[in-house]
């Protein structure tokens, strides 16, 4: 099985940066493909990032692909999530989730995934 922890989240002022990591353990040879997603309530998780292990090809939402960014480290088994610029609109509880097979076309889209974190709350003040 795969576990996912995502840890750096917090509270940060409109404006600011924070940078999430996601660590990844146990067997994750088969998994080819790592998101981020998050929700806030009263609203619908949505895809953030997502990024191939192999290739490092990445995706974005439109909403954040001018702020934030996502990469790996390979070695470390890790992937993250950095932050600039954040809006109050982007408060949520923030997941990293993988997938072993997806198509590209899929790739922020939340039932394509089968493993999850437990997440990390993410709060910008205005």
């Amino acid at each position: 099985q795969v576990q996912l922890v995502e840890s750096g989240g917090g509270s940060v002022q409109a404006g600011g940066s924070l940078r999430l990591s996601c660590a990844a353990s146990g067997y994750t040879g088969h998994t080819t493909i790592t998101g981020w997603f998050r929700q806030a309530p009263g609203k619908e998780r949505e895809g953030v990032a997502a990024i191939y292990h192999g290739s490092g090809t990445t995706y974005y939402a439109d909403s954040v692909k001018a702020r934030f960014r996502i990469s790996q480290d390979r070695a470390k088994n890790e992937r993250y999530l950095q932050m600039n610029d954040l809006k109050a609109e982007d408060s949520a509880i923030y997941y990293c989730a993988a997938s072993s097979a997806i198509a590209s076309i899929a790739a922020l889209d939340p039932d394509e995934y089968n493993y999850w974190g437990q997440g990390t709350q993410v709060t910008v003040s205005s």
